[in-house]
């Protein structure tokens, strides 16, 4: 059966209005997920003295959390190959919104805990969403490029964030609820639907070929009518309809080898980013800053972190990606390093600000890298499970930091987080596969190969 031929179409069209407001809604719910994500850390130190919160307790409900991030990744691989890419970006934001709003009106730890499991179970699940929705709308040749120009815009959450803590958590026993209300306004997103057209690609993957064709339709006329007549698509691929892939598929030599590797590179960053900002802010006020020097030591480091993006954007399609995340982990590793030696507040902030730079530019390169690794069947699957793996794993990270904090001291914490780094950038290095000269992402690349060129899709 003749497919109609989606990924080639959409991979032909010059960049317009189409994809910038595509790129525009996506990066205003990554703004909304930054902002949010952090929003227990940020409130943590002012819950230490108002609930008399243990840093055991913290440790706890973070913890918690990441099991939350898994949970979402794993639906959002389903809801999105269920029901599409657009209706689960709409339901996954709206998901993560709605427990900020409760979590506003929690009354304790265990409420508060409570809600921001729930609260990251979306901001997980809309991630995964909208790294596949991006790199199935976009032509091939800039979607990392893209991907990370989304991450720019959205990852200003995280300062905004930190910014506007700083000068409210402490002006009233209630205001720290002020920055979970701030995070609920991801809902703003919903107003942008309008703009978003379900992914040809996945309709066509289930076998809706109509479908599939009156979207690229209308997508093409809407590029063509800005940017003139368009180019011949490269030819289409005869193949089977894809059936929805089980869990099982992944276990495959094809599939099994990029899901180890993913789920690596996700464990580490998720142990060796949460680590730093989750716990930098509890840890500088337990080593004697005020609570407010604290927090603007953190959002001072974070003004890094949309520079850090916009560094990815600008290598990330010159440059083999598998190499540029080599790079950027091994520099976390020492500036994080160089962060837990120091108690100097200049220096404080310096090696903070490094680390939110090259961190971010780190993510924005694996959010591009991660649905490459894998052919349209499996992209939601695969990304999902490797990238709730790496989230579920860091419910044992902030255990070992609490540990290690309390038996061995703040230092022995960055020495753990910069040792996370390396493993991450050594493994990448040794067995990552090269995707840069992989134009067609029809077909999964297997970990430890090399790029081969453009190849046709094959039915699976």
């Amino acid at each position: 059966m003749q497919r109609c031929n989606a990924s080639n179409r959409l991979d032909r069209l010059p960049i317009s209005r189409f994809h910038y407001l595509t790129l525009a809604a996506v990066a205003i719910a990554y703004f909304f997920e930054f902002a949010d994500i952090n929003s227990f850390a940020i409130t943590a130190p002012r819950l230490i003295k108002l609930w008399k919160v243990s840093v055991n307790e913290i440790a706890y409900v973070t913890s918690l959390s990441f099991v939350g991030m898994f949970i979402g990744s794993l639906a959002a691989g389903w809801i999105a190959d269920r029901w599409g890419r657009k209706k689960a970006l709409l339901w996954t934001t709206l998901t993560f919104s709605v427990f900020s709003l409760a979590a506003v009106f929690s009354w304790d730890i265990v409420s508060l805990g409570v809600f921001r499991v729930l609260t990251s179970a979306g901001l997980s699940a809309m991630t995964v969403v909208a790294v596949i929705y991006v790199s199935e709308i976009f032509p091939a040749a800039v979607r990392g490029k893209y991907q990370a120009y989304a991450i720019v815009i959205g990852i200003c959450g995280t300062p905004v964030t930190n910014f506007i803590a700083s000068g409210v958590v402490g002006l009233a026993p209630w205001s720290w609820r002020l920055v979970y209300l701030w995070g609920a306004l991801g809902l703003v997103v919903l107003f942008l639907a309008r703009y978003l057209t379900e992914s040809p690609v996945w309709q066509e993957n289930r076998g809706d070929h109509a479908a599939a064709d009156a979207m690229l339709r209308e997508i093409e006329a809407r590029v063509s009518a800005e940017r003139g007549p368009l180019p011949e698509p490269a030819p289409p691929v005869d193949a089977e309809p894809a059936t929805r892939a089980p869990l099982s598929l992944l276990l495959q030599r094809r599939y099994l080898l990029p899901t180890l590797l993913l789920t690596v590179l996700w464990v580490t960053q998720s142990i060796g980013f949460f680590g730093y900002s989750t716990w930098a802010p509890s840890l500088l006020a337990k080593e004697g800053f005020s609570v407010q020097s604290s927090t603007l030591y953190v959002a001072l480091s974070t003004v890094g972190a949309p520079l850090g993006s916009y560094l990815a954007a600008l290598v990330t399609d010159r440059f083999e990606r598998k190499w540029c995340l080599v790079a950027f982990g091994t520099v976390i590793a020492v500036c994080g390093l160089l962060y837990g030696l120091t108690f100097t507040p200049l220096m404080i902030v310096t090696f903070g600000f490094l680390v939110n730079l090259f961190e971010r530019g780190y993510t924005a390169l694996g959010y591009a890298y991660s649905p490459e690794l894998f052919d349209t069947r499996t992209r939601s699957l695969g990304t999902g499970v490797s990238y709730g793996l790496g989230r579920l794993s860091n419910a044992a990270g902030p255990l070992i930091i609490a540990h290690l904090y309390t038996w061995s001291g703040y230092r022995s914490v960055f020495f753990f987080i910069a040792a996370t780094w390396m493993v991450g950038a050594i493994v990448l290095a040794a067995f990552g596969p090269r995707t840069r000269q992989r134009i067609d992402p029809g077909t999964p690349v297997s970990a430890g190969g090399r790029g081969r060129g453009r190849r046709r899709p094959q039915p699976i």
